[in-house]
């Protein structure tokens, strides 16, 4: 019995291979049988016809994907809204589906020209006609999606497509009867698919394997309870069957060549309308300004990255190119998303790129009580290293103590701001949550500035050993410049400093002021103690490189003695520690904190074993500096990152270059990562500290 259903086809007349616009169709130009095609489409056009009403467009030349019919638009009703092909070859296809919309009844919507959709290709109705799935990523923009709720009224849910071999909604992704749901998930991102797990229960779900998506089992054509396609494994068979419908295969190889199949060939004319229900979209779009020299920074390229990789799309409405080196640029852009959740979460990332809406669009930020000590309210805006503004009574206000991964937060008293840890909030204190009337301070550096500055810092670079020598000169200078000016040098270290031969450095260093503050764990102390007491490290004799008898002892032993005294200080003062890092920082009243951890043996009494103290002292000593070098020492110099703002000058060194990037990610232009040995590099900056005293000397001496 032939159903009312009615499906559009065009007859493959002139269908060929002729361009590449999907991975399917490379290595397949002209290699389509077109008797085999007409011979497959034939037996998919019988097949429909024996089940429903077949209507036909005439073909025409010079447009051979005309025949795949799923993209000439999207019907509802009466009303059609009309594609906008992405690919300039398909664009020739746009005026012959009008026409015949228009011819037959329907009332035609237009998208504008430059707004990318592909019809029901990328966006299928529930069966029931509950809600559109529309899909987006690579044929159609999410910025279409309003749009169709709008002319449509129905609730869009937007997908979003990840693997460019299912470019079309409909290659990875197929509504059936009763609602049941035959799809891939791996063709959707993580946000897409929990979408389709809220809104189609687990027992209507057909998941479909790799293999089975790869013959285009998904795009398949569904009339009541028959399922219609090119091919299927015999278990994806037995699980549509055991769901109650029959699966119809029919051979459509030609047309996988361009990438489609029998969903491709057909559009559906006749869809269910429900007038009980009625439009929506959770589609948020948002205007933000961007300021400063975007392009020869790359901070268009990252804040248009950072919208996409989310899952949103973007407009650039306006673009101001600064017309001289110095001068800088400015850039409106239409950010939408496919959720508000999305939107919050591209913006907090837009905001530390320094992006601000509009000046008309600008309010004050939203402010939230907490109620228990030591939890934020849902939705706490979480800062970043950048100086951080938020909007309060239409003026902008800076927060206190910035650093990275706290909370902004405003004393029941006071009306300052200021970052807290989670762990420091306190009942009635409000925090800030949203993105709403929040900006950072981002410097406006141009190319000249980054590049031909006398020993300026590299722009979050990392040094490979090449260029360990040059960077050691440009950090010598700016040590000798911090201390002359009575600045401040905070130094991150481990152990690795003394097993490399480095400790006597770092104590030159100390002892000639260009150190203020110590920061390690109990390694760093105890083997450097070790070192200085008995010529070992780790029981490694540091002059010969050969292990001592009984040298795995030597650590333990110290930190009994220093316990037998009390502390490091108190060992200096007994004459027993004479020299080394701890003797250095103890004569010369450098302050020192060494955080402990679950491995540290003893430990030594200044071991700092609470976590939370440990975490206050370093954060007290961080305090004001001007450059922090990071020696050898991961999960230290990590944690002292997260401490420190943006204006701080940071100088990463390990063998590790995992270690070195993740430091330099950071994205301050003020940090520099170098890859080498932590020993070489010690030696290298006193020498080059030693020069620059020489040559100091020889200036004053004439």
């Amino acid at each position: 019995m032939t159903s009312s259903l009615r499906f559009l086809m065009c007859s493959p007349d002139h269908y060929d291979v002729d361009y590449v616009i999907n991975p399917w169709m490379e290595g397949n130009i002209h290699k389509s049988s077109r008797d085999r095609a007409v011979d497959q489409w034939r037996k998919l056009h019988n097949v429909i016809k024996d089940h429903a009403i077949v209507d036909l467009v005439t073909p025409q030349i010079g447009v051979p994907d005309m025949v795949f019919t799923a993209n000439a638009g999207l019907v509802l009703g009466d009303i059609a809204v009309l594609s906008r092909f992405f690919h300039k070859e398909r664009q020739g296809e746009e005026p012959f589906f009008k026409q015949w919309f228009e011819e037959n009844g329907f009332t035609v919507h237009e998208l504008p020209s430059e707004l990318p959709f592909e019809g029901a290709g990328d966006a299928l109705f529930d069966r029931e006609g509950r809600c559109l799935w529309a899909g987006y990523g690579f044929r159609s923009e999410l910025d279409s999606h309003p749009y169709l709720a709008k002319w449509l009224d129905v609730e869009v849910l937007s997908l979003r497509l990840m693997d460019e071999r299912f470019y079309h909604l409909d290659t990875c992704f197929c509504p059936l009867q009763d609602g049941y749901l035959l799809y891939y998930p791996p063709a959707f991102d993580a946000y897409s698919n929990r979408l389709i797990e809220l809104r189609i229960p687990p027992e209507k779900r057909l998941v479909v394997a790799e293999a089975d998506a790869a013959n285009f089992a998904c795009n398949s054509v569904n009339i009541d309870d028959i399922v219609i396609m090119n091919k299927a494994s015999d278990d994806l068979k037995k699980r549509i069957s055991d769901a109650g419908f029959r699966v119809i295969e029919t051979p459509l190889t030609e047309f996988l060549k361009a990438g489609g199949a029998a969903k491709c060939l057909t559009l559906r004319v006749t869809e269910p309308v429900r007038v009980e229900l009625h439009g929506s979209a959770a589609i948020e779009s948002r205007m933000i300004r961007l300021d400063g020299h975007l392009l020869d920074s790359g901070l268009i390229n990252r804040a248009l990255d950072i919208v996409v990789e989310a899952g949103g799309s973007f407009q650039v409405l306006n673009f101001n190119l600064g017309v001289q080196r110095q001068s800088t640029s400015s850039a409106e852009v239409k950010v939408t998303a496919p959720s508000h959740d999305v939107m919050e979460t591209i913006m907090s990332q837009l905001i530390d790129l320094g992006a601000l809406p509009p000046p008309q669009e600008v309010c004050d930020c939203h402010l939230e009580t907490v109620v228990q000590d030591g939890v934020a309210p849902d939705d706490f805006y979480v800062t970043t290293i950048y100086p951080t503004q938020i909007r309060m009574n239409n003026e902008w206000v800076t927060v206190d103590k910035q650093r990275m991964d706290a909370a902004i937060a405003l004393s029941a008293d006071s009306e300052t701001a200021e970052c807290k840890l989670l762990r420091d909030l306190k009942t009635s204190d409000r925090v800030v949550v949203g993105v709403e009337g929040i900006r950072t301070v981002r410097k406006t550096e141009s190319r000249e500035q980054r590049n031909t500055q006398e020993f300026s810092f590299m722009g979050a670079g990392v040094s490979s050993e090449r260029r360990v020598e040059l960077v050691v000169e440009q950090i010598a200078w700016e040590l000798r410049q911090i201390r002359d000016q009575g600045g401040r040098v905070v130094v991150s270290a481990g152990p690795v400093v003394i097993h490399t031969g480095g400790g006597e450095h770092l104590a030159h260093l100390v002892r000639e002021g260009y150190v203020q503050a110590l920061l390690g764990g109990n390694a760093i102390a105890v083997h450097d103690m070790e070192q200085s007491l008995m010529g070992t490290s780790l029981g490694v004799d540091m002059k010969r490189g050969v292990s001592v008898r009984g040298g795995h002892r030597h650590h333990l032993k110290v930190i009994n003695m220093v316990r037998r005294y009390g502390s490091i200080a108190k060992t200096v003062e007994a004459g027993v520690l004479k020299k080394g890092i701890l003797y250095e920082c103890v004569r010369h009243h450098i302050p020192f904190s060494l955080a402990g951890s679950i491995r540290d043996d003893g430990p030594l009494p200044d071991t700092q074993m609470d976590l939370i103290q440990a975490q206050e002292e370093y954060a007290r000593l961080i305090a004001g500096a001007d450059m922090i070098l990071m020696l050898s020492s991961m999960l230290h110099s990590i944690g002292v990152g997260n401490m420190t703002p943006a204006g701080v000058k940071m100088v990463c060194v390990d063998i590790n270059p995992a270690v070195v990037t993740k430091l330099s990610d950071r994205g301050s232009v003020e940090s520099v990562g170098v890859v080498t040995d932590v020993g070489l590099f010690l030696s290298l900056l006193v020498q080059q500290l030693d020069k620059l005293t020489h040559a100091y000397q020889v200036a004053q001496s004439v």
